[in-house]
């Protein structure tokens, strides 16, 4: 590559007048400037001042020798290379050594030879452009460093507050997570439902870093709007895994697990699509269940292919529920050994004590890995007593003040509808426009989740709730509901809605009613709460919650009353 011309200054520094002449007249003729100095002393001054591109320097002169005056110049350029060419008629190794010590870049032995002298001149020409650019290209590197440094601590920052805006700090959860890089590439979130019970999410996104988490915020946007507006798990899922095919790129997808505990009900509802197998550990037995991956991950199928199925288990206060991304099975020791799901399970076999165990596994985590490669995320959720969890109460962002006071509505739902259609959320979003009620918005909804299940599962299809007996019929009632369902063309279920105002606060009524053959209310109604059966539980909440709750027409209508009084 030819490099075009370019004049420079040279210092030189020689104490000898004749031999400073000779080389000024050398230097001149090949179109660079001279300045000129008679000691080490005189040379530092000039470079201090005129800041020369390269210095012709003698090595042994009066009042500073050379080998000072070049260790003072390099100092005062920095970073900048000034090359130094050493003048000397020294011959021995040791000395010329001593010229490169002290900061010399070559030595040009006297007599002078000027065509020798340019080529040097030329060659140091060359080594001081390269520094030069090295030194702009890692300056240009470092700004670009810092810039992409603050758009990713801005773009975390706004990510950590989507992320983590839910209730990861609620009693009942514990977890680790270990990003691999800034961003985190495994997804955690929790958020409350209206009616109290928990919806929780573990993902891991394909890859690392800020490509890995850039699908989750439309993934933490789904999960919390949805969950805050009464959306079960099923229609989540289908939101979730529409939107990531929609905008994620053909080889990005996210493993998932998602869970709904019910603190009511004492029970858990799992979706698991390519995570590693969770775990539900029954405090009272010790046993074990796996919570595996049945489905494909989020992003994967089309609308119309994605298995939205769940399964339903039983649980027990204090049982725990144990998530972990693949980063814990493939965490590495020193010796590349993998730690594996048989370490996992030593750890749960050799625990003792139910509290310690999240602990013990975090510990076997800290003891075993070497060099992180992957983003690790552990989590465990308890099953605590309804009374110990207190969800946050919505807030509205209206005076409620132009609020409906004196209506009645109706809906029908018929087989088409109840096989995808989730009402509650519309009908809490509904009742939300009266602002007397807000203040029992989950209980409103907790009642009317149970009234609408009845009429759907007990009337409708026609399901036995003795079947959830223990935890065997548990699992089969809701496989024989999903059965049903899908083979359902008939039948339905209306809700009727009436506000009524009176005195300074109102009244809603809500009744319920299906198209089955109806139960015997009086002996369900007789029947003594049981904290240890599985099932009939629905009817007491309803009663709990609700004012004047009434069944009639042989159990197929339901109605439930809501007071409130004018707020102050």
């Amino acid at each position: 590559m030819q490099v075009s011309f370019e004049a420079l200054t040279i210092l030189i520094a020689e104490d000898s007048a004749a031999d400073r002449l000779l080389l000024s007249t050398i230097v001149r003729r090949q179109g660079h400037a001279v300045l000129t100095a008679a000691n080490g002393a005189e040379a530092v001054e000039a470079f201090r001042s005129q800041r020369p591109q390269l210095v012709l320097m003698d090595a042994m002169m009066p009042v500073m020798d050379g080998f000072e005056a070049a260790r003072q110049i390099k100092v005062l350029a920095g970073e900048t290379l000034v090359p130094i060419i050493f003048l000397t008629s020294l011959t021995e190794s040791e000395a010329l050594a001593r010229c490169l010590e002290a900061g010399g870049d070559d030595f040009l032995a006297k007599p002078y030879n000027q065509v020798i002298l340019a080529a040097k001149i030329k060659a140091m020409d060359r080594l001081r452009r390269l520094q030069a650019t090295v030194l702009q290209q890692r300056d240009q590197i470092a700004r670009h460093h810092e810039y992409l440094l603050n758009e990713q601590r801005v773009a975390k920052a706004v990510f950590d507050k989507v992320a983590h805006s839910g209730c990861l700090n609620a009693p009942n959860i514990r977890y680790l997570q270990s990003p691999y890089a800034l961003f985190n590439g495994d997804l955690l979130l929790a958020a409350y439902t209206p009616a109290g019970d928990m919806h929780v999410l573990l993902g891991d996104f394909t890859g690392h870093g800020l490509p890995a988490a850039v699908g989750a915020m439309p993934l933490a946007e789904v999960f919390y709007g949805m969950t805050i507006k009464g959306y079960g798990l099923s229609e989540t899922l289908r939101e979730m895994n529409a939107k990531l095919k929609r905008i994620l790129p053909v080889d990005m997808f996210c493993c998932a697990t998602l869970l709904c505990l019910s603190f009511q009900r004492r029970s858990v509802e799992v979706w698991n699509g390519g995570m590693p197998d969770g775990y539900l550990h029954r405090i009272a037995s010790g046993e074990r269940t796996p919570l595996p991956a049945r489905h494909l991950p989020l992003g994967v199928l089309n609308p119309q292919a994605f298995d939205d199925r769940t399964e339903v288990l039983p649980m027990a206060v204090g049982d725990r529920l144990f998530l972990l991304s693949d980063g814990v099975i493939d965490t590495c020791d020193a010796n590349e050994q993998l730690f594996g799901v048989e370490r996992l399970q030593q750890v749960f076999a050799a625990n003792r004590q139910p509290d310690a165990l999240f602990q013990e596994i975090e510990q076997a985590l800290d003891d075993f890995r070497g060099e992180a490669r992957d983003d690790v995320s552990l989590l465990e959720v308890s099953l605590l007593d309804a009374a110990q969890m207190r969800p946050p109460a919505l807030v509205y962002s209206d005076s409620g003040q132009s609020c409906p006071l004196d209506w009645s509505v109706s809906f029908e739902f018929r087989a088409a509808s109840l096989k995808r259609f989730n009402p509650l959320p519309y009908l809490l979003q509904l009742l939300s426009e009266v602002h007397g009620l807000r203040a029992q918005s989950g209980a409103l909804y907790s009642v009317l989740a149970e009234l609408y299940s009845n009429a759907l599962e007990h009337g409708v299809l026609g399901l036995d709730s003795s079947l959830k007996r223990d935890a065997q019929g548990f699992a089969r009632y809701y496989q024989e509901r999903n059965m049903r369902l899908d083979a359902l063309d008939g039948g339905y279920v209306r809700v009727l809605l009436q506000v009524v105002p009176e005195g300074e606060g109102g009244c809603l009524t809500i009744r319920v009613e299906d198209s089955g053959k109806g139960f015997d209310v009086a002996r369900v109604l007789q029947r003594p709460v049981d904290s240890v059966r599985l099932s009939g539980r629905g009817i007491s909440l309803v009663r709990q919650l609700g004012r004047n709750a009434v069944w009639f027409d042989d159990g197929r209508s339901a109605r439930v009353e809501f007071f409130w009084e004018a707020l102050a």
